[in-house]
């Protein structure tokens, strides 16, 4: 049976006493989730620090996206204890813009009341598409598409962002413009962000630290220690790089040649 689903890390009247450490942003513990009868996430652990930029690696259904789906709170067919804040958001690899919503719209999609267009504007100001506010989705580039979809989730003043390979569908360059906007949104906003990707060095170039899932367990993790903006040509990249491949059953010596 499922104990404490969903719950906030901590209840918002309780604050922490002076001197103690910061409650986690995201608090997973014993969670396991099957699929006739197959767990694909067995009996893991996870624990988020609030501000942390955390990137999650490992092979295809390993269960990446289906952990990221739980925390927030779209799957609940599970057992196990899960803690995250109230407010929390997630973006996926497919913007998932209603059409026949104008661009604003869609970026209020969701919330309650009525919120008015000026919320939405300062959210698309903050990700660089003010001036696409009144587009249509299908006028949109795969990037633009992409960075409203984030100022979707930002016009929630999430406590935690999570990410499910939002850049997996974007063109080199394009990418390397999400990432930087991501690395640079984090820093302002302050919120924890979970990201889901199979790039491993776009998980070293944005996160605090990185974990390999692998048959359902977090099998390894690693902090890095890289001051930013980081640079893919520092040999410290490399190397973690090369050990996180190794880790994900990549041959590097065969990558090289």
């Amino acid at each position: 049976m499922a104990t404490d689903v969903h719950r906030p890390v901590t209840p918002k009247t309780a604050a922490p006493a002076p001197g103690t450490p910061a409650p986690h942003a995201v608090h997973v513990e014993g969670l396991t989730r099957s699929f006739d009868g197959r767990a694909v996430i067995d009996d893991l652990r996870l624990d988020v620090r609030p501000g942390e930029f955390v990137a999650l690696l490992g092979r295809s259904g390993c269960g990446k996206s289906t952990l990221l789906r739980i925390l927030a709170g779209l799957d609940r067919d599970i057992e196990g204890t899960v803690l995250v804040p109230r407010r929390k958001a997630v973006a996926f690899q497919a913007p998932r813009l209603m059409p026949w919503k104008r661009v604003w719209r869609n970026v209020l999609l969701g919330l309650p009341g009525k919120p008015e267009r000026s919320l939405a504007e300062r959210a698309l100001k903050e990700v660089g598409l003010d001036h696409r506010g009144g587009a249509w989705p299908k006028t949109l580039s795969g990037g633009e598409a992409q960075r409203a979809s984030l100022a979707r989730a930002l016009v929630r003043e999430p406590d935690l962002l999570l990410l499910d390979e939002p850049f997996g569908a974007l063109d080199a360059l394009t990418r390397v413009k999400a990432q930087r906007l991501v690395g640079e949104l984090w820093q302002r906003r302050g919120c924890a962000v979970l990201l889901v990707t199979h790039d491993v060095e776009e998980a070293v170039l944005l996160a605090d630290r990185v974990l390999v899932m692998d048959e359902g367990v977090i099998a390894y993790e690693t902090r890095i220690g890289l001051e930013r903006p980081r640079d893919i040509t520092d040999p410290r990249f490399a190397e973690l790089r090369a050990r996180l491949l190794e880790r994900l059953g990549v041959d590097t010596a065969a990558e090289a040649a």
